[in-house]
């Protein structure tokens, strides 16, 4: 007996193979997609985050006050240090 695939069932076929390649996709994929800020950041990351000058930033590193590290000419700083600089502890010393 042979039969003949009309244009309607393709149609039906691909519609529910895209809603199953969806359904795939959405229980495959990571429910927390959250993506945890990076622990150092860049001199311009820093001087937006807290709105600061070049200068002023560059007196945190040369107080102290924040840790940085210099990789091939950039400085990084720890953001941990950066968002505790408004509180009441002490900050450990730079490296």
């Amino acid at each position: 007996m042979e039969e003949n695939v009309t244009r309607e069932d393709l149609r039906q076929f691909g519609i529910m193979l895209l809603d199953r390649i969806r359904s795939i996709i959405a229980e495959t994929s990571p429910k927390n997609s959250e993506v945890s800020p990076p622990e150092w950041l860049k001199s311009k990351s820093v001087r937006q985050m807290l709105d600061l000058s070049a200068g002023s930033v560059q007196n945190l590193r040369i107080s102290q006050k924040v840790r940085f590290k210099k990789v091939l000419g950039s400085y990084y700083y720890n953001r941990e240090d950066l968002l505790n600089l408004f509180k009441d502890e002490p900050v450990a010393q730079a490296q």
